[in-house]
C-alpha cells in the first residue's frame, strides 16, 4: 500500500471542518465602519479641530459684522463731529472717535468690508489665473510648460512694491488698483502649485484612459485632473486672503490705500500713528487689533484645512 494511502487511512478528514457558516460567523466579517466620502471625511476630521473650527467662526463673524456694523449704528464712516474729536470709547461711541469726531465703530466695521472684499476678490482672481495657467502648463508640458515657467519665473523678479507704486501714478490710487497690483503677481505661486498636482496626475491610469477614449484636452483638465488638485488649491486660497488683507494694510499704511474718507484698517492705523503717545489709544488698538485677529483666525482656518485635506492623515 502507498504511504499516502496509509496515512489517509490513519487520519480521517473532521466532517466539522466543513461545516456551513452560520449567520453569527458572517457578521464578524461584516463592514461596520460606513464607507464615507473624501469630502465628508475631511469636513469631520476639520471639525474635531477645536481650533481650525475656532479659526471659520471668527471668519463668519468678522464678515457678518463687516455687513451689519456699520448699520448698528446712527453715524456713517465719514460724518464728521468736530465737537467730539478724540472722545474714548463709551455708550455713544462704542470704539471712541478720532481727531475729525468720526465714529471709530463704524469706520472700524467699513473698513473691515474693504479689507475683506480685497482679501476675497484678490484670492479669487488668483484662483482663476494660477489655476487655468498651472493646469494648462502642467498637462502640455515641453516647449509649452518652459515657455509659460520662464514667464512666470521674469514675473517672479519684478519688485512688488514698484509694481504697485507704478500702477499708482498709472491708474490713480483706488480700491480697483489695489487688486489689480496685489493680483498681478499674485497668481504665481497658485499656479505653480498646480503646475506640480498635475504633472503627478497626468499618468495616471484614468487620464490615460480619458486620452485613449478621444476626451478633449480642455475635459481631462476640467473633469480629471483640477477636480484633484482641489485640495492643495483650497488650503492655498485660505492662506492667500490673509496675505492679500495685510498687504492691503500695509498700503493703506504708506498712504497708496484707499483714498480719504474710505475707511480702512491701514488708513486708521496711519492716522492714529500722530496721537499714538498722546493717550488716545483706541485709535491705533481697534485697527491693529483686527487685522491681527483676521490674520490670526485665517491662518490657523487654512493650517487645520490642510490637516483635514491631507489623504495621508485619514483613517
Amino acid at each position: 500500500m502507498p504511504a499516502t494511502q496509509e496515512r489517509a487511512t490513519k487520519s480521517p478528514v473532521d466532517d466539522s471542518l466543513f461545516a456551513p457558516l452560520n449567520n453569527k460567523s458572517a457578521e464578524h466579517d461584516a463592514i461596520v465602519r460606513p464607507s464615507v466620502g473624501y469630502w465628508k471625511d475631511a469636513w469631520q476630521r476639520l471639525l474635531k479641530n477645536k481650533l481650525a473650527v475656532s479659526g471659520l467662526i471668527i471668519i463668519v463673524f468678522l464678515t457678518i459684522m463687516a455687513i451689519i456694523g456699520p448699520m448698528l449704528t446712527p453715524y456713517t464712516y465719514s460724518e464728521q463731529t468736530l465737537s467730539n474729536q478724540n472722545a474714548g470709547p463709551s455708550a455713544e461711541h462704542w470704539f471712541g472717535t478720532d481727531n475729525l469726531g468720526r465714529d471709530m465703530f463704524t469706520r472700524t466695521w467699513y473698513g473691515a468690508r474693504i479689507s475683506l472684499f480685497i482679501g476675497f476678490a484678490a484670492a479669487l482672481i488668483e484662483f482663476v489665473i494660477g489655476v487655468l495657467y498651472g493646469g494648462i502648463s502642467g498637462y502640455k508640458g515641453g516647449r509649452v510648460d518652459n515657455i509659460l515657467m520662464r514667464i512666470v519665473d521674469v514675473l517672479y523678479g519684478l519688485p512688488y512694491l514698484l509694481v504697485v507704486i507704478l500702477l499708482m501714478v498709472i491708474m490713480g490710487p483706488g480700491l480697483f488698483t489695489i487688486i489689480v497690483a496685489l493680483t498681478l503677481t499674485g497668481w504665481i505661486g497658485m499656479a505653480r502649485i498646480v503646475r506640480g498636482q498635475v504633472l503627478q496626475l497626468k499618468t495616471n491610469e484614468y487620464v490615460l484612459a480619458s486620452k485613449v477614449l478621444g476626451a478633449s484636452t480642455s475635459r481631462i483638465i476640467r473633469k480629471h485632473l483640477l477636480p484633484n488638485t482641489m485640495g492643495p488649491v483650497i488650503v492655498s486660497m485660505t492662506l492667500t486672503v490673509p496675505g492679500a488683507i495685510f498687504a492691503e494694510a500695509f498700503l493703506s499704511f504708506l498712504g497708496l490705500g484707499v483714498s480719504a474718507p474710505v475707511a480702512s484698517w491701514g488708513s486708521m492705523a496711519n492716522d492714529a500713528l500722530g496721537v499714538l503717545n498722546t493717550g488716545y489709544w483706541w485709535r491705533l488698538f481697534f485697527p491693529a487689533f483686527f487685522i491681527s485677529l483676521t490674520m490670526l483666525a485665517f491662518n490657523v482656518f487654512g493650517d487645520g484645512l490642510r490637516d483635514a485635506l491631507d489623504p495621508k492623515m485619514r483613517r
